[in-house]
């Protein structure tokens, strides 16, 4: 059996993500979702709690035709010893899926085999610019996200949070 880790933010999960989740399964029998930064919420940079981003990617996983998993991970402030953390809060893995260069980095370091999964039409598919149209009003960005993603933001009031945290005090 292989188990996969893919670690993402989330902010929020959309389908790029879910994109790469699809061909994740294909290669491997489980999935680790790991949700990075799983401390951090309610900023504008990472407005959703772990709890939120769970609840917006949970109805996705089940559509998979692999056993998934979703680790919140908190940060560290020591990137020496970060592996050492994923690996403690995360069942076994062989394979890490990551983009990001620090991830790559750290895992490769460690001797973990690490993938790059291709980024799934990154020019439209992205938290930062899916959190940019929402602060604009651009409804656009609603056609980016799972429905279920949808749903949680309407929820927990997702869009006037991230009003208010993109706010100053001169605001």
């Amino acid at each position: 059996m292989r188990r996969g880790l893919y670690i993402g933010r989330f902010q929020p999960y959309h389908l790029g993500h879910e994109a790469v989740l699809q061909k994740i399964a294909d290669e491997v029998d489980e999935i680790v979702v790991g949700l990075g930064s799983a401390q951090a919420s309610h900023t504008l940079e990472n407005p959703f709690t772990a709890g939120e981003r769970i609840s917006m990617i949970w109805p996705s996983l089940r559509g998979l035709d692999v056993t998934c998993y979703v680790i919140p991970l908190w940060d560290i402030a020591r990137n020496a010893v970060w592996v050492s953390h994923v690996r403690a809060m995360t069942p076994n893995f062989e394979v890490v899926y990551s983009n990001n260069p620090l991830v790559v980095q750290l895992f490769a370091e460690a001797g973990v085999e690490v993938m790059r999964p291709p980024l799934y039409r990154r020019e439209v598919y992205s938290g930062t610019a899916i959190r940019r149209m929402i602060l604009s009003g651009d409804e656009a960005w609603m056609r980016l996200v799972p429905f279920s993603v949808l749903s949680v933001i309407e929820e927990i009031g997702g869009i006037e949070r991230l009003k208010n945290v993109s706010r100053s005090d001169d605001s």
